[in-house]
């Protein structure tokens, strides 16, 4: 910490006497500063110990009012009076105005010179300074042995909360809570979610200090809270909430961007075996898919545990090729992973290039943490679009990829943020189909008929659904339309001609109800 006026005035060599503010000598000194203006506030910074012989104060209880009001406005955390030259004694209207405004006012006896009391300071600032380094080196080592140690993430973030005198907690690159020390500020880490998921979507480093208090803490549970996020590049692998009961000190500081460095460093260590690992899981994945399930197996037993059992799914996620969908797609497959992490079950996951933008490729287990986690973060990010396959077993993987990107097409076409195969199978056709092609052939075909009802009599358009939706049974159709059987016959001759095409003809028939129908879609 650095001096108070209350060590300074404690120092029997300089024998200062305390005229007003005796309240308020803990505030700390950051420098000493000589001057004799009226107005010396353009040259300082706030914190100073301001030492003056009164030449320039003036005369009257407003000029001395005034002076003090200019140095309290400013920050001066103090006023030292040199008796002896100016003035023989502190003249009582400063110590009144002074008093007024709890700024301390000091006696200094003309034995006592200026340079004696910066000396003091500046000791006293330099000892500060030596034990910031000294500590921070300490802390530094400490940190840097928990972090080489077992389980390095976690002895890193127990000695950093007991540094500080605090709480500490860790949360993965989703903002899943996954370290906090001690245990019993567990509550308060989890009250953060929101401002780390904030702080998720920024670009790393990035940090938020919440000066009062935690949000939606109880006044009983007030802290000062900085957290930080962690990675090397833009993208945050992780994030580092720290809470104290006073703000943080400069030498906690260190302490705090030690602790970040180290398991910045750390995250990052990871991230590259992740990275190994991500390859040698997309190798399996591909294995799979190509019916080499039995293979797969046993290189799977000794690298990952083994693959996931049961029913399971193939999920296929698509995004447009902008730099977003291309994180969003990148978060996906964290997420997916950390989600399956934090609950043992198993997945793999590919990333690739497709035709139409980057795809990430998940085989998991049907409605499992990493199935769920896939549709949550889907319906987070604006683009991001996920075909799922029907329920399956392992060997099926294949049949069940083809769905799944059968059912992305479908949600890329719609602007959907997912699509199930049994949506697809159980749906039309047409959103299979690419929609301006769909759009072409329709408005080609039926122009005929549409010039026709502009400005003729007869609905042929109408006529013609409604022929189609009854199957060509006359009546049943003339019935829907309120028109006699004979008026239908009619209607459907004059189709014919005006298409060129015979309705006896059942691909003519198929065509003309998928054109009816695309104008409905």
């Amino acid at each position: 910490m650095p001096p108070t006026l209350a060590s300074v005035v404690r120092n029997s060599s300089l024998h200062l006497t305390v005229l007003a503010g005796a309240d308020h000598l803990e505030r700390p000194v950051r420098w000493v500063h000589t001057s004799e203006l009226d107005d010396p506030t353009p040259f300082l910074e706030g914190g100073e110990l301001l030492l003056t012989t009164g030449i320039k104060l003036g005369r009257t209880a407003a000029q001395l009012q005034a002076y003090v009001h200019r140095l309290a406005d400013a920050g001066v955390v103090g006023l030292g009076l040199g008796v002896g030259l100016s003035h023989t004694e502190v003249p009582q209207p400063l110590v009144d105005a002074a008093a007024q405004r709890g700024l301390p006012l000091l006696r200094v006896p003309e034995p006592t010179p200026f340079i004696a009391i910066s000396k003091v300071v500046s000791a006293a600032l330099a000892a500060e300074q030596y034990e910031a380094v000294t500590t921070s080196f300490e802390a530094q080592e400490e940190l840097t042995r928990a972090a080489l140690g077992k389980d390095g993430t976690t002895a890193v973030v127990r000695r950093l909360a007991a540094r500080l005198g605090g709480w500490a907690a860790l949360y993965d690159g989703s903002g899943a809570l996954s370290v906090v020390a001690p245990d019993w500020a567990a509550r308060r880490a989890g009250r953060l979610a929101a401002e780390v998921d904030r702080l998720r979507r920024r670009p790393a480093p990035s940090s938020a200090a919440l000066q009062g208090r935690s949000p939606g803490i109880d006044t009983a549970d007030e802290d000062y809270v900085v957290v930080q996020s962690l990675g090397a590049d833009r993208r945050a692998r992780g994030f580092l909430a720290v809470g104290t009961e006073d703000r943080i000190t400069p030498t906690e500081r260190y302490v705090l961007n030690a602790a970040v460095a180290l398991l910045t460093l750390t995250l990052e260590r990871s991230r590259e075996l992740r990275q190994a690992e991500e390859r040698m899981g997309a190798a399996l994945l591909r294995m799979v898919l190509a019916g080499e399930v039995a293979t797969a197996r046993q290189v799977a037993v000794g690298l990952f545990g083994g693959l996931p059992e049961g029913t399971i799914r193939v999920l296929v996620a698509g995004a447009g090729p902008t730099a977003d969908a291309a994180d969003a797609l990148v978060e996906l497959g964290d997420r997916a992973e950390q989600a399956g992490s934090r609950v043992g079950e198993k997945l793999l996951v590919a990333r690739e290039d497709g035709t139409h933008g980057p795809r990430l490729m998940v085989l998991a287990l049907d409605n499992g943490a990493v199935h769920r986690a896939c549709l949550g973060v889907v319906e987070e990010h604006e683009g991001l679009s996920l075909g799922v396959s029907a329920p399956a077993v392992l060997e099926e993987a294949g049949t069940a990829h083809a769905q799944a990107e059968r059912a992305l097409a479908v949600a890329l076409r719609g602007g959907r943020r997912s699509v199930d195969h049994e949506e697809v199978g159980a749906g039309s056709l047409l959103p299979l189909l690419g929609e301006d092609a769909v759009t072409a052939f329709a408005e080609g075909l039926l122009r005929p008929l549409r010039e026709h009802d502009r400005t003729a009599r007869g609905d042929l358009v109408a006529s013609l659904r409604a022929w189609l939706s009854r199957h060509g049974q006359w009546d049943a159709a003339a019935a829907d339309l309120g028109v006699h059987r004979h008026t239908l016959r009619y209607r459907m001759r004059r189709v014919e001609e005006l298409l060129g095409r015979s309705l006896d003809d059942t691909d003519v028939r198929m065509e003309l109800w998928l054109a009816l129908r695309s104008g409905e879609e």
